[in-house]
């Protein structure tokens, strides 16, 4: 056998890691990497963090998997909290994002079969978005590269410019069922769409009888400061699709919805093997039980806002470099004046992890733990950083 047994389908960093500790990652030669990429969005509490390791570790002496012929205490449990602290009445369980937003668009294109109009199935998206890798999520993204080579296109998604409020009003028609939208882009670059915008989609929907759905797969579980973005706005959503954060590290995904969106979804339409087995409710709800204590959202917004600031201060210093911040909460973005490529790696050799997006975008997406001091710690990795790549480049830092 020549080269890996593994699939070529990602560029790996060589790296490999054989514990972690909270914000830090470590190697087996014991070298420690201050942890920015969090598993892209997903380790938020941190790595090895106690509550979710007792959480796991309990359940996996007691029961890993009976499937969904059987009620799952856990799950129903789950589904309650989540229910309890958001817009939504009913949750369907998942093991991954892109699944989660599997059930979201069956979800919308069901509500309108069952309403008499099955013709309404097409959903309008945006450019620059990421739902997944699934055949029909690479459509609703809609970007080249992630369609190219895997046959037809799926039918049935009309994309739009970003945050194009005209265009989305005439991409409407009597096939429409929904919008989706991301309220921050994540792959797409760490890019915002205003409160003001949400609420003309949300007026556009209940004017056209469309469901609002939202992917807060990267965006959700506290990572805006917020439970979830949509808080941020002033409207809610029909729908929404989580992941990534609610399993802190273990595969967790769901879809979430109100009654109305929900009414199609009934006994045999919908289904699946591993989703909100008793692993993963078991690390979801110890998720919940940290997010959702007393004061641990505004610790996030505080501590979020240091890093703006200080990061601020890093752009400024280094115009050549960097162009701007981005984000909010702690899902943060440097938009970049070279390649991306060259300064994440220009992180990694500062022992920091980050994570390149769209748009020459690098991502600064620590666990919702992490301290004031790695903040500072994490700033002074990019200061230095940057520093190396200004005198490589031959370019002037601030003038």
């Amino acid at each position: 056998m020549n080269g890996s047994a593994l699939y070529e389908t990602f560029a790996r960093a060589p790296l490999a890691f054989d514990r972690g500790e909270g914000s830090w990652l470590v190697t087996d030669s014991g070298e420690r990497y201050l942890d920015f990429a969090g598993g892209i969005a997903v380790n938020s509490l941190g790595h090895s963090h106690p509550h979710l390791v007792a959480a796991l570790t309990e359940q996996a002496a007691r029961l890993w998997h009976v499937s969904n012929l059987y009620e799952i205490p856990g799950q129903r449990r789950l589904g309650e909290r989540l229910v309890d602290a958001t817009f939504a009445d009913k949750v369907f369980f998942t093991n991954s994002g892109a699944e989660a937003l599997e059930c979201a668009i069956k979800t919308a294109r069901r509500y309108h079969y069952v309403n008499g109009a099955p013709e309404r199935y097409r959903i309008v998206t945006f450019e620059g978005a990421f739902h997944g890798r699934t055949l029909a999520t690479i459509a609703a993204g809609g970007q080249p590269k992630y369609l190219e080579g895997f046959g037809p296109k799926v039918e049935g998604f009309d994309q739009v410019p970003f945050g194009d409020l005209e265009a989305t009003a005439k991409a409407i028609g009597p096939e429409t069922a929904a919008i989706l939208i991301e309220p921050v882009q994540g792959e797409g670059g760490i890019r915002l769409l205003p409160a003001a915008m949400l609420q003309k989609l949300r007026a556009l929907c209940d004017e056209h009888g469309l469901l609002l759905i939202f992917d807060e797969v990267q965006s959700g579980i506290g990572r805006t400061g917020k439970l979830f973005a949509y808080e941020w706005s002033g409207i809610e959503p029909d729908i929404m699709a989580i992941a990534k954060g609610i399993g802190g590290g273990f595969p967790v995904g769901a879809c979430l919805a109100t009654d109305r969106a929900a009414m199609g979804m009934t006994a045999g339409v919908h289904g699946t093997t591993f989703g909100g087995n008793p692993l993963a409710m078991a690390v979801g709800n110890a998720v919940l039980d940290v997010v959702l204590e007393d004061g641990f959202l505004q610790a996030v917004q505080d501590k979020a806002l240091a890093a703006k600031q200080a990061l601020a201060s890093v752009v400024d210093e280094f115009p050549s470099v960097f162009e701007e911040v981005r984000g909010t909460g702690l899902m943060l973005g440097l938009k970049c004046r070279v390649p991306n490529t060259a300064v994440n790696a220009a992180f990694r050799d500062a022992h920091f992890l980050a994570v390149p997006a769209g748009d020459n975008v690098v991502r600064l997406l620590p666990p919702l733990t992490v301290t004031v001091e790695e903040i500072r710690d994490g700033v002074e990795r990019i200061r230095t950083a940057a520093g190396k790549l200004t005198s490589v480049n031959g370019a002037g830092g601030a003038s």
